[in-house]
């Protein structure tokens, strides 16, 4: 349990050090931002889409540093250090979902507050969409780690990593969405299932990865 907080602690500072939790929230922010400017001053139109627009700017926040997840210390030889001192890479794995959550999570729920004002979202609206987020968003930081280290020290990695996680993350983008309804008890339920299935198997995913780079 002390290696695990370290490494989280260290890798925390690091995100920080590198802006890692002011990026997210600067482009979560311009997204809420230049919304209303694309669809116009209509505002029950924007109340009924600025949901789903925020869903899909916190993914793409949670994409914003796949590069610098897992690369850095696999070409410095932090890894291997870790590992020769005992430290398993599932170990090594959970740290850094757990680092890159709190790096972009918590900030981009409290961005929510103002962003849900410029799209016009009521107060309930804004409940549902911070509890979507506080139950998805560690699903996001698991695949978006998973998929870090699945194209570490690939060419154009970045791009290969967008390509990648997009396509994995619809079932969180959707039931997120489905979530902001009334009616969405339902489409919560299953975004908390694909959540905890995303942070379940992660660390396992990604160690199997980082022993691939190993090798």
């Amino acid at each position: 349990m002390t290696a695990f907080l370290s490494l989280v602690r260290r890798d925390l500072a690091l995100s920080l050090k590198a802006s890692g939790a002011v990026l997210p929230v600067v482009f979560f922010l311009l997204v809420a931002t230049l919304f209303p400017f694309a669809v116009g001053p209509d505002a029950p139109l924007l109340a009924r889409t600025g949901g789903g627009v925020l869903w899909m700017a916190a993914l793409l926040a949670a994409l914003l540093p796949v590069d610098r997840l897992i690369e850095p210390d696999r070409a410095s030889g932090v890894l291997d250090q870790l590992s020769l001192r005992g430290i398993s890479d599932e170990v090594i794995a959970m740290a850094k979902i757990a680092a890159h959550w709190l790096g972009f999570g918590p900030p981009l729920m409290l961005a929510a507050v103002p962003a849900s004002a410029l799209l016009r979202m009521d107060g309930a609206a804004l409940g549902r969409l911070e509890l979507g987020l506080a139950i998805g968003t560690p699903g996001l930081a698991a695949l978006a780690v998973t998929t870090s280290a699945l194209t570490a020290g690939l060419r154009g990695a970045g791009a290969l990593a967008g390509l990648l996680m997009l396509p994995l993350s619809v079932p969180v983008l959707i039931f997120g969405a489905g979530a902001l309804s009334e009616s969405g008890v339902g489409a919560l339920k299953l975004l908390a299932a694909a959540s905890l299935l995303l942070v379940a198997g992660a660390p396992f995913a990604t160690g199997a990865a980082i022993r691939a780079a190993r090798e």
